[in-house]
């Protein structure tokens, strides 16, 4: 039976068919199904998000309500008032900017990834990377060129070396270390003829378009094109003499093919050929016979292990196998007379082997250090292949993703067999799964997530897109990918390559990072905010406000926004990637962020700003003159107020840029949007100071170049502070290190 299947296109010709299936019952649909019915998890961040906005509601009401009942209670000022102190402070404690430099932050990153060859189609999903513990990746394409070369033949009888790489059609046919011609060498044509028979490739010549030998269909066929081509076979004619009737195509459950073709010379059409090719062991179970010098000889059991002997000796070597016999069809075989008839249970059984063909398909050159920076980061990688074990596991092994000497191998099969609870086990230690197919993937996948890791999955072809859709990031193939497992995943990779994995994972830390840092930023000058709010309440008026409610919204909304967004376009710190992953328990305003952003800036910077109050009204005669709470004295002085937190920004948001670092490592002036963000942000406090209409609106006054001076005078005094801090944090961080290690080496 021939099945025709939704989302299939049609080459070329007519047929008549009949629908039995339609909608969401064809295969295609019941993939769709599933994909859809999951139930989509809210990313790290946005689970993140969500806690921060209400423990900051809580805290900025809890804060209004407190300030309301001691303005009332303590200060004696009249509800109205009190009601707007109150108000003040829950502006205070409610940091505006966050939620659209987080989003700006997020963008920025998508544009830094697409740089590096990753299509990020989901916001959140650029933090999501960060947090990454695990990477279930493809083989072949992904970490392999995908550019095969066929580099021996073997028979039973011979064996034979095949120069060149690439897909140009110059090469020699070696044995040992003597030029061999296929015209001479029976077997060895025959071998080749039915690899490049039992074939959908092209291989297409140097064009204007493309100056270089190109082939149209899966590299592995076009490498078995590019060998018979290499070993002079013209297969144009040889398809001529004996075209293709029938194909029973590839399935990953099969995995072979087998074309049927007809004989050469044979009028009559009573007589036809198949040719099969697909994975040794398979094709081997169903040989009867082996070609010997022209003759089709009986398969014993020593042939057998030999054969499978030499497929396992090029799989160790990081080299892919291909088994290829025939078989010949008479009539006398009682087999249906329509061609549409014959099925694998039909035709692939009593076949001759021919031999093996090995390809080569060479790790890329930047995989290797990808995976030592993704084991350095904490981060484990599974590679989930179609491919035979040893070549995986001769691959993985080349590449650094296994160090053990004997790695678990998992089959398809035995993942069929294995319970969740032995799965999940397994998936603790090193592990290799091979000859899997790419709906079982997302077996591995879920039991990955149930283990309490954050998964990215690679897939490129539509069996895949439930196991993308599951990930916590998946990943499609923009080269090879088809269209449905594109619109499954969260990014795609514009050049197939898992070095630019690692590179997205880099940035996704990075824009995690940068998250933190600008939440300090903004956070810090809540304090300071706050402070004046204080003390006045507890001056029982004695004191006036030191900082007005407008001029608090000036900083949330004006003064504060361009250099925290300046933040979020930081490049991710070195060291980055040698961090472990950070836990999905883990909070974004965790404990020793808050500490830094309120005890340690905000104290810092709410200090600084009721010096400034005090200063201006010590220049005016403050002891000895009571404070003024109107006029133009008191305008100066919230002036002063507003004027210190602005400054005092300045220095904090350079702190902000590193956790422990030293600024002046990273380079002090090396983000040119913090310059930018500076100057705007002095620009916005002096149209403030200097615009008159505006001064009765914001309570400001003009200020002389002493106050300025004043003023300016805290920028590098915050950041040498600060400075000290990271100092002794490294040093800290050095001696538990060194600790560790004497207690390692004593132990050991």
């Amino acid at each position: 039976m021939v099945l025709i299947f939704a989302g299939t296109n049609a080459a070329s010709g007519v047929c008549k068919a009949v629908v039995f299936a339609t909608g969401m019952t064809t295969e295609f649909g019941k993939i769709a199904d599933l994909t859809q019915n999951m139930v989509e998890v809210p990313s790290p961040l946005q689970i993140e998000m969500g806690r921060i906005t209400r423990l900051v509601s809580a805290m900025a009401i809890s804060m209004g309500v407190i300030f309301f009942v001691l303005a009332v209670l303590l200060a004696h000022v009249n509800v109205t008032e009190s009601f707007i102190f109150a108000m003040g402070m829950i502006v205070a404690f409610i940091p505006e900017g966050l939620l659209p430099t987080v989003t700006l932050s997020l963008a920025m990153g998508v544009k830094r990834m697409a740089k590096r060859n990753a299509l990020i189609k989901r916001l959140s999903a650029v933090e999501t990377l960060g947090c990454t513990t695990v990477i279930c990746t493809d083989k072949t394409g992904t970490l392999t060129q995908n550019e095969m070369t066929v580099s021996d033949c073997w028979m039973v009888n011979q064996q034979m070396k095949v120069t060149g790489v690439g897909y140009a059609p110059e090469g020699e046919m070696l044995s040992g270390d003597v030029p061999i011609s296929l015209a001479e060498n029976s077997d060895m044509r025959t071998l080749l003829v039915a690899a490049s028979f039992c074939n959908n490739s092209r291989l297409l010549p140097p064009s204007p378009e493309i100056n270089h030998w190109n082939i149209l269909g899966d590299p592995t066929e076009a490498a078995l094109v590019v060998a018979a081509r290499k070993g002079k076979i013209d297969l144009d004619q040889e398809l001529k003499f004996s075209p293709r009737l029938r194909e029973l195509p590839f399935e990953s459950q099969r995995k072979r093919m087998t074309t049927i073709h007809k004989v050469a010379g044979d009028r009559s059409g009573l007589e036809k050929l198949a040719y099969i090719k697909g994975a040794p062991k398979e094709v081997l179970d169903l040989c009867s016979h082996y070609l010997n010098d022209g003759e089709e000889v009986a398969m014993d059991g020593e042939i057998r292990k030999k054969i499978m002997a030499a497929n396992d000796d090029y799989a160790r070597k990081g080299l892919r196998v291909l088994a290829v016999a025939m078989r010949r069809l008479t009539k006398d075989m009682g087999l249906p007379e329509r061609l549409s008839d014959y099925t694998p249970e039909l035709i692939e059984n009593n076949m001759t082997f021919l031999g093996l063909t090995v390809m080569a398909d060479p790790p890329r050159v930047e995989v290797a250090a990808a995976v030592k920076k993704c084991h350095q980061a904490g981060i484990k990688i599974i590679m989930i292949t179609g491919d035979y074990g040893l070549t995986a596991e001769s691959i993985a092994r080349r590449i650094g993703i296994i160090h053990g000497a004997q790695p678990r191998i998992v089959t398809g099969v035995e993942l069929d067999e294995i319970n969740d609870a032995d799965l999940k086990k397994a998936l603790s230690e090193e592990i290799i799964f091979a000859r899997v197919a790419p709906e079982q993937k997302l077996r591995v996948v879920s039991a990955l997530q149930e283990m309490g890791n954050v998964v990215a999955v690679t897939g490129d072809g539509v069996n895949d897109s439930p196991a993308l859709k599951k990930a916590d990031i998946g990943i499609a193939m923009g080269i090879s990918g088809t269209d449905v497992a594109k619109e499954a995943a969260d990014m795609i990779l514009t050049d197939d390559n898992f070095a630019s994995i690692v590179n997205a994972v880099e940035e996704g830390r990075g824009v995690y990072n940068n998250i933190r840092k600008f939440a300090t930023y903004i956070l810090n000058s809540n304090v300071p905010e706050a402070v004046p709010f204080i003390v006045f309440l507890f001056a029982k008026g004695q004191i006036p406000l030191p900082l007005t409610v407008m001029q608090i919204l000036a900083v949330d909304l004006g003064t504060d926004m361009i250099p925290a967004i300046a933040l979020g376009v930081e490049l991710p710190e070195e060291g980055v990637m040698q961090r472990p992953p950070r836990s999905r328990k883990e909070h974004l305003l965790n404990r020793p962020l808050l500490i830094r952003a309120f005890l340690f800036y905000g104290i810092m910077e709410g200090a600084i700003a009721m010096s400034a109050f005090f200063f201006l009204y010590w220049q005016n005669g403050w002891p000895g003159v009571p404070m003024a709470d109107s006029g133009e004295i008191y305008r100066m002085a919230t002036t002063m107020t507003l004027g210190a937190i602005v400054v005092t920004q300045i220095g904090i948001v350079f702190n902000c840029r590193t956790e422990r670092a030293s600024v002046f490592k990273v380079g002090l002036f090396s983000n040119h949007m913090i310059l930018i963000g500076i100057v705007c942000e002095l620009t916005v406090f002096s149209i403030l100071v200097y615009t008159p209409f505006l001064h009765a609106i914001f309570n400001t006054a003009p200020i002389g170049l002493i106050e300025w001076a004043y003023l300016f005078m805290w920028v590098p005094i915050v950041i040498l502070i600060d400075e000290l801090r990271k100092a002794f944090l490294r040093y800290w961080d050095r001696r538990r290190l060194q600790k560790k290690t004497e207690v390692m080496k004593g132990e050991s």
